[in-house]
C-alpha cells in the first residue's frame, strides 16, 4: 500500500480529515481583533496563523491540493502536540517547525519532507508515539521524523553517549534517506537564526557544536549555502567579540572593494560581450568565518587574505568556462600557484568550478588580488545546494537511491558494522569530517582528541601531566605496543604507569602535541641538571681516586680557589660542567692536587692508578649516551670519551672514530655495561633482498614476530636487488644475533650484516 493510500485510509480514525482553507488571506488573521483563530478544530494564535499562512503561499507554487492537504494534517498534529510549549523567546513552539518546513521547501524537497519537518520534534518532545505517527502518516514520513529525532526517551550512561547515539542514528538514517540530514540541517539553521534568546553559555555550546558537526556535514554534502550561514551564525555565537571586530574591519574597507569589483566586472563583461559569450557575473566578499579561519591557519593579517574579494562567472557550457578563463587571463595577470581546475577533477562532494586569482593591479589599480570562479548554471546550483540541487522528488520516485548519495554516506553502513559501539562509530565518522584529527578512547570510554600521528605518550599527557611523566608502557586495544607507534582513530589506549617520574628524551623524537613536548622538556631540564651534577661529582671522585686522593679530604679553601679560577660560584656548577663534558675530571683533579700542594703550575703529569669503569645502566642518560656512528649494544666492547656539552660518548672499541682519541688519553673514560642494564638500543643492519614481490613484507613480518621495533628504513633500488638500511631498537647484542640469523634463513635475503 502506498503512503498516500495508507494515509487516506487512516484519516477518519484520527479525526484529521479537515484541511486548512488554502485560499485564506493571511492578512485577515492579522487584522482580527482576537488573539486566537479557530482552525481545524483547535486554537491557533495569530503569530502561528501568520507563519503557517506564509508557508502555504510557498506550497501553493509547487504542490497539488491533495499534497497540501497532507501537509495540513501534519501541521494539525504538530500544532496540537506542541500546544502547551513555547520557545525561549516566548513564541509558540509550533513557529519553529513551521520555519524549518519553510527552509526545507527552499531546498526543493517533496511534500513528505515538508510534513516531516513540521513533525520533526513531535516524537522527541511530546507524548505522540512512533506507532501513532505511522498510523496517521505512514512509514515513509515516520522514518524521516525518527531519523531527525533525538533519543530523550532512552536512558544512557552519560550525556556524551546520548549525544553520540543521536548523532549515530541521524547519520545511519542518511544512508537510506538523505532527507533526514537535510531536515536536520534546516532545524539547526533555524535554531541558530533564533539563538539570541538563549544564555551566552548555551549560545557558545550550540555554536561550537554547529561549527564542529553540522557545518562540516553541510560541506560534505556540498550544501555551501547552508554551510556558509551555519558558519556565520556559529562564529557569531562562539566568538561574538571577534566576529564584531572582523565585521567592522571588513565594513571599513568596503567602499574601496566595491569600486574594484565594479571596475573589474565591467571590463570582463565588455570582453565577454565582444566574444559573444552569455554570462552572469556577480561579486562577493569572503565570508567572515572563512576569513577568520584563513587568518588563523596561515597567520596572515587582514590585508593579505588573497581571496577576500571574488567574482563568480556563470556561463552556459563547459567550453565557455575554459574560454572565459583564457579571456580573464588575457585581461589580468594570473597568480598561477592559486589556479584550481575543479571541473576536470571535482571535489569529493561533487563541487565543480574553475578557480583563478588575478592581480588586478595590471591596469593601474591597487589592492587585494581577486579570485574568479567560473562555472555553468548546473555547477552553480550544485555549489550552493549540493546534493539538494539534484534530489528532485516526484510522486512514486525512488527516495533511497544510493547512486545519488555521496560515497561518504554510502560508507556509513560499513563503518557501523566495524564499529558497533556508538561512541566509536561517531568518532570514526568524525575522522572523515576532520581528516587532520584522530579520536581515541580511554579504558572508561572517554574520547580523547589528538592530532594525526599522535603516540601513546601524547595520549598519556592529554589525560594528565602526571600520567605522562609516570608512563612506562601502553596497551592499545589490550595489546602492549611501542610508545612511539602512531595511534589510529577508534583505538582504546591504556597507559601503564610506574612509581616514579621517568620521561625519556627519546620521546621528543615522536610526540606531536605541544602539551607533551613542553612537559617532557620541562622535566628533562630539571633532571638533566641534577643528573649532570651527580655524574660530574662521581667522575671527579674517580679521577682523584686514580691519584689515591679523596674529594672529602680536599680542603675547602682549595676547592674555593679552584672555583674562583674558573669563575664558579658553587661547587655544583663545577660538577655540572664536568658531567656535561665541559671540563675534564682528570684536569680538575690534577689542579686540585696542585693547588693543595702549593704548586700553581704542575708541569709533570701525576702518576695514576686504574679505577673501576663507569657502568652503563640505561639506554638513555643526559650525561652518558650511545654514539650514532657505531651504535654500541650491551655485550660490545666499549670505550667512553668526553664530548664538550654532551657528556660521555660511548663508542664500540673498533669504531673508526676511536682513533682520533688515541693521542688524548685524558679524554678517555673507562666504561662498561651494568649487569642489570635495561632499555632499547638503536642498531643499524644492512640487507640486500631479491627484487621480487613480497620480499620486504617477509622481512618486516619476521621482525614483527620477533618483537623488534623498526625505527627507520632507507631504500636503494637496483635492477637485480634491493638494498635497505634498517634502524632497529633491540635490547642487546644477543637479540641482534638472533634477528640476523633468522633473516639469513629467508630465501629472499641475499645478505645481512650489522653496519660497522
Amino acid at each position: 500500500m502506498s503512503a498516500d493510500s495508507h494515509n487516506q485510509s487512516n484519516r477518519n480514525q484520527h479525526g484529521l480529515d479537515a484541511v486548512l482553507p488554502i485560499a485564506t488571506n493571511p492578512g485577515d488573521a492579522a487584522s482580527s481583533d482576537s488573539d486566537n483563530t479557530d482552525v481545524m478544530g483547535g486554537k491557533t494564535t495569530r503569530i502561528e496563523w501568520l507563519a503557517y499562512s506564509s508557508l502555504l503561499e510557498q506550497l501553493n507554487s509547487r504542490f497539488t491540493t491533495e499534497q497540501i492537504a497532507e501537509v495540513s494534517r501534519a501541521y494539525t498534529m504538530a500544532r496540537d502536540a506542541h500546544a502547551t510549549q513555547t520557545r525561549s523567546s516566548g513564541e509558540p513552539y509550533i513557529t519553529h517547525p513551521i520555519a524549518v518546513a519553510s527552509i526545507v521547501f527552499s531546498m526543493k524537497l517533496d511534500h513528505y519532507s515538508i510534513m516531516a519537518a513540521l513533525l520533526h520534534d513531535v516524537l522527541e518532545d511530546t507524548p505522540v508515539t512512533r506507532e501513532d505517527m505511522v498510523t496517521a502518516f505512514g512509514e515513509e514520513v515516520t522514518h524521516i521524523v525518527d531519523g531527525v529525532s533525538k533519543l530523550n526517551h532512552i536512558k544512557f550512561r552519560s550525556k556524551q553517549e546520548a549525544q553520540a547515539e543521536s548523532f549515530r542514528k541521524m547519520l545511519l538514517a542518511m544512508v537510506t534517506d538523505i532527507r533526514v540530514i537535510m531536515i536536520k540541517l534546516a532545524d539547526r539553521l533555524h535554531n541558530m537564526r533564533t539563538i539570541g534568546s538563549l544564555r551566552p553559555d548555551k549560545r557558545r555550546r550550540i555554536g561550537k557544536e554547529t561549527l564542529e558537526v553540522y557545518s562540516p556535514i553541510a560541506a560534505r554534502l556540498g550544501m555551501f549555502g547552508v554551510k556558509t550561514e551555519l558558519e556565520a551564525l556559529g562564529f557569531r555565537a562562539c566568538y561574538p567579540m571577534r566576529s564584531r571586530i572582523l565585521a567592522d574591519t571588513v565594513k571599513q574597507s568596503q567602499r574601496n572593494r566595491e569600486h574594484i569589483i565594479d571596475k573589474v566586472t565591467a571590463r570582463i563583461e565588455t570582453a565577454l560581450s565582444e566574444k559573444g559569450i552569455n554570462a552572469s557575473i556577480t561579486g562577493r566578499e569572503k565570508h567572515l568565518y572563512s576569513l577568520y579561519n584563513k587568518m588563523q591557519k596561515k597567520q596572515l593579517p587582514f590585508q593579505r587574505v588573497f581571496d577576500m574579494l571574488a567574482l563568480r562567472v556563470v556561463v552556459d557550457s563547459v567550453e565557455d568556462c575554459y574560454q572565459v578563463l583564457g579571456l580573464v587571463h588575457q585581461l589580468y595577470t594570473p597568480i598561477f600557484s592559486r589556479f584550481k581546475d575543479y571541473i576536470a577533477v571535482p571535489k569529493q562532494n561533487g563541487y565543480q568550478s574553475l578557480h583563478t586569482v588575478l592581480n588586478h593591479g595590471t591596469d593601474g589599480t591597487e589592492g587585494t588580488p581577486i579570485e574568479v570562479q567560473i562555472r555553468t548554471q548546473p555547477m552553480d546550483e550544485q555549489a550552493e545546494s549540493g546534493i539538494a540541487a539534484h534530489w528532485a522528488y516526484k510522486d512514486g520516485s525512488d527516495t533511497t537511491a544510493q547512486s545519488r548519495t555521496p560515497g561518504w554516506l554510502s560508507n556509513l553502513a560499513d563503518i557501523q558494522q566495524s564499529a558497533p559501539d556508538t561512541l566509536e562509530f561517531v568518532e570514526n565518522v568524525k575522522i572523515d569530517l576532520f581528516p587532520g584529527e584522530i579520536y581515541v578512547f580511554t579504558p572508561k570510554g572517554t574520547i580523547i582528541q589528538l592530532p594525526r600521528k599522535a603516540t601513546p605518550v601524547d595520549f598519556a599527557y592529554a589525560v594528565h601531566s602526571e600520567v605522562g611523566n609516570k608512563c612506562v608502557a601502553a596497551k592499545v586495544d589490550r595489546r602492549l605496543t611501542s610508545l612511539s607507534d602512531p595511534l589510529e582513530s577508534g583505538q582504546t589506549v591504556e597507559i601503564i604507569t610506574g612509581d616514579q617520574d621517568a620521561p625519556s628524551p627519546m620521546w621528543l623524537n615522536t610526540v606531536v602535541t605541544a602539551k607533551a613536548r613542553t612537559a617532557i622538556r620541562h622535566y628533562l631540564r630539571a633532571l638533566d641538571k641534577t643528573q649532570a651534577i651527580q655524574f660530574g661529582e662521581r667522575l671527579l671522585r674517580r679521577a682523584l681516586g686514580r691519584h689515591e686522593r679523596s674529594l672529602d679530604n680536599i680542603p675547602e679553601k682549595v676547592i674555593h680557589d679552584v672555583l674562583a679560577e674558573r669563575r664558579f660560584t658553587a661547587v655544583e656548577e663545577l660538577y655540572e660542567d664536568i658531567g656535561l663534558g665541559l671540563h675534564l675530571p682528570s684536569q680538575i683533579a690534577e689542579r686540585l692536587i696542585a693547588v693543595e700542594s702549593g704548586d700553581p703550575v704542575n708541569a709533570e703529569p701525576l702518576p695514576t692508578l686504574e679505577t673501576a669503569p663507569v657502568l652503563i645502566d640505561s639506554a638513555v642518560s643526559p650525561t652518558l649516551y650511545m654514539s650514532q656512528c657505531c651504535h654500541p649494544l650491551p655485550g660490545d666492547n666499549v670505550q667512553g670519551f668526553f664530548t664538550p656539552g654532551k657528556g660521555v660518548a660511548v663508542h664500540r672499541s673498533g669504531c673508526r672514530n676511536v682513533r682520533r682519541f688515541r693521542r688524548r688519553p685524558k679524554e678517555w673514560v673507562a666504561v662498561d655495561w651494568a649487569s642489570d642494564i635495561s632499555g632499547q638500543f638503536e642498531v643499524v643492519i644492512l640487507l640486500h633482498l631479491l627484487h621480487q614481490p613480497g620480499a620486504l613484507a617477509r622481512v618486516t613480518s619476521t621482525m614483527s614476530l620477533m618483537n623488534v621495533n623498526i625505527e627507520n628504513m632507507d631504500f636503494n633500488n637496483r635492477d637485480d636487488d634491493i638494498s635497505i638500511r634498517f634502524v632497529l631498537a633491540v635490547e642487546n647484542r644477543l637479540q641482534l644475533a638472533r634477528i640476523v640469523r633468522r633473516l639469513r634463513n629467508l630465501t629472499v635475503v641475499r645478505s645481512v650484516r650489522r653496519e660497522s
